[in-house]
């Protein structure tokens, strides 16, 4: 089964070698975009601003690592739970010799030498920094200055760049070229950040959850905290057994502070105090303890998912980098999406955490689609090793980054300009567990923001999600939204969770904070503990997530079936029985969920 799109089919490589050197064959565009909506064409870029290009290669035998991850991760197949190891998965996507060969022909051309290049374990990846100068020699291209409109970010870029004809075959793509998307904070999915209450007020009442039977503090409908959250999911008194690990990602100066943890835990899990995390520098990333640095971000993140799971051993990455470009520094800057540098530290990692989560991310259409589709490759092949990627699915319903829904101008950034909606990336990635946004007891899509989803336009719909969104699309009304998605795509989000009123301790102070920012994070807890009960089950992790929910696991879901999430001026799509692309499979039932996967 292939379900990513435009993969270089490389039969002519076992007959076939390139017939000159890279110097003696005319240039041919290999990218092109139309000038993107919301940016503005400034200068020329700096002849000696550094640029550090990510050089792509063909991965020669990803069909065969895709095959292998869905039958690892199938639970209906005899290979489940026999996960790769690092270098069998590094041998699958490796680039072949005579791509290795060309490339570096061409490379050597400008003098570049092995010393000056920085190779990925599977030497799929090159990544050499340049001045801008010499980047647009090797790509036969211009680059300029585009600042934001908006928010008056700027970034180093160009819209069209070339190879030499005899390298299309051997390069897929190399960035930052034509890549627009605005990785910052306010992309992050977080919606509300209010102070809050010093203590939660409790009378003892309970209120019922709705058709799962269960019953919940009354509390919880108005601040939602780690027992909450395992009261609602049906995970009372669950905690950890340290058999399995969990980790979260932040960027972008977002520090998650352990004197607020500590606060935290004192607060909500007073058995895990004096416990913390490990901390993980990308790139020299840092995790600064001034509280006055706390992210809201990375505090919210860290603390319910390694609240949830503890004492499950935690870590905590932080990646240095930031594409926006500043006119005004003397210093390089790193202009790629850093999750890409966070991609390039833990695929060598012999011991990744057990289960991941992302609650960053961009407009699909901002990211090129070869370059979508190499960090979605990334993420499979992380998967094939075991590790559960979990990422929030937007905070803005179908619409575009802007958080006021009356002025999200949906339109397709390819030059005709016409009304789509707009569905988020990485969330868009089928090897990622995309987590959507509830709110209230009895649950329902969250109203306040909305939770991001509808259907890439990048990635075919999956195997594994064929029947659960053919069957919703087929219930929609003749000519619903006809033409403002993809009803061929791979289907967002994938399962759902809490995502309003988290009580979160930022910088000394106790606030209240939305988006699902907070469900991703919380949806990885409970997979941690799922991990741990299968581990104490001596059986492996879970992995590759999607083909087991939307099997056996379906059941331990507990359906959403009130809400919509507009954008783009409309009420965007309905919850439904069943899957649908506000709350997908709905927000999880650990004791059923448990049962399921402990029981093959």
């Amino acid at each position: 089964m292939r379900l990513l799109l435009d993969f270089v089919v490389f039969s002519f490589l076992v007959s076939s070698t390139f017939a000159a050197p890279a110097k003696e064959c005319a240039y041919k565009i290999k990218e092109e975009i139309a000038s993107p909506p919301g940016w503005t064409k400034r200068s020329k870029a700096p002849a000696g601003h550094l640029i550090s290009l990510r050089i792509g290669m063909p991965q020669e035998n990803f069909h065969q690592l895709e095959k292998q991850l869905y039958e690892v991760s199938d639970p209906a197949h005899e290979r489940y739970g026999q996960h790769l190891s690092k270098e069998e998965v590094e041998a699958l996507v490796a680039p072949h010799p005579i791509s290795l060969s060309a490339v570096n022909d061409w490379l050597n051309g400008f003098d570049l030498k092995e010393e000056d290049l920085v190779r990925s374990p599977a030497k799929d990846w090159i990544t050499v920094t340049v001045p801008v100068k010499m980047a647009e020699k090797m790509l036969d291209t211009t680059y300029h200055i585009w600042k934001h409109t908006a928010s008056g970010d700027q970034l180093v870029r160009t819209t069209s760049y070339s190879l030499p004809s005899n390298l299309h075959a051997h390069i897929e793509v190399i960035q930052p070229t034509t890549i627009f998307g605005r990785f910052r904070p306010d992309k992050s999915m977080i919606s509300i950040i209010e102070d809050a209450p010093a203590t939660v007020v409790s009378d003892g009442s309970q209120i019922s959850a709705g058709d799962s039977g269960i019953t919940v503090d009354a509390s919880c409908n108005t601040t939602i905290t780690v027992s909450c959250l395992k009261q609602l999911y049906n995970a009372v008194g669950v905690v950890g057994s340290g058999a399995s690990s969990i980790g979260i990602t932040g960027y972008l100066g977002q520090f998650a502070n352990i004197q607020d943890l500590q606060s935290f835990y004192a607060d909500q899990v007073p058995a895990a105090v004096n416990s913390s995390f490990t901390f993980e520098s990308i790139n020299g990333g840092l995790n600064s303890q001034n509280l006055s640095q706390a992210g809201g971000e990375a505090n919210l993140d860290t603390q319910f998912a390694f609240g949830i799971s503890s004492p499950t051993p935690a870590t905590f990455f932080s990646t240095a980098g930031s594409p926006p470009f500043n006119p005004d520094t003397t210093t390089p800057t790193n202009t790629n999406e850093p999750y890409t540098d966070w991609l390039d530290f833990i695929l060598k990692q012999e011991n990744p955490p057990h289960v991941i989560s992302t609650s960053y991310g961009d407009d699909e259409q901002t990211v090129p689609q070869s370059f979508a589709i190499r960090v979605c490759a990334g993420f499979a092949q992380l998967g094939a090793r075991g590790v559960t990627l979990t990422s929030s699915s937007g905070d803005h319903g179908v619409g575009d980054g802007n958080p006021n829904p009356a002025t999200q101008e949906c339109f397709t950034n390819d030059g005709r300009n016409l009304t789509k909606f707009i569905p988020t990336f990485p969330a868009s990635c089928p090897f990622i567990t995309s987590v959507g946004g509830t709110t209230h007891i009895p649950e329902v899509a969250v109203s306040r923001f909305f939770s991001g989803g509808g259907f890439s336009n990048y990635f075919a719909r999956p195997l594994f999600q064929e029947l659960a969104a053919s069957k919703y699309i087929a219930s929609l009304p003749k000519g619903t939204y006809a033409g403002l998605f993809n009803p061929n795509g791979r289907g967002i989000p994938d399962v759902s969770a809490q995502s309003d009123r988290f009580r979160v301790f930022v910088g000394g102070r106790i606030e209240s904070i939305g988006g699902t920012s907070a469900s991703s994070p919380t949806f990885a807890g409970f997979v941690s503990l799922l991990n741990d009960a299968r581990i104490k089950a001596k059986k492996p992790t879970l992995g590759f997530l999607n083909p087991l929910i939307y099997s056996l696991g379906v059941s331990g879901f507990n359906d959403i079936t009130v809400g919509h999430n507009s954008g783009c001026g409309t009420t965007g799509f309905n919850t439904s029985v069943g899957w649908d692309p506000v709350t997908g499979l709905g927000t999880p039932n650990f004791q059923k969920l448990k049962e399921i996967v402990t029981s093959f």
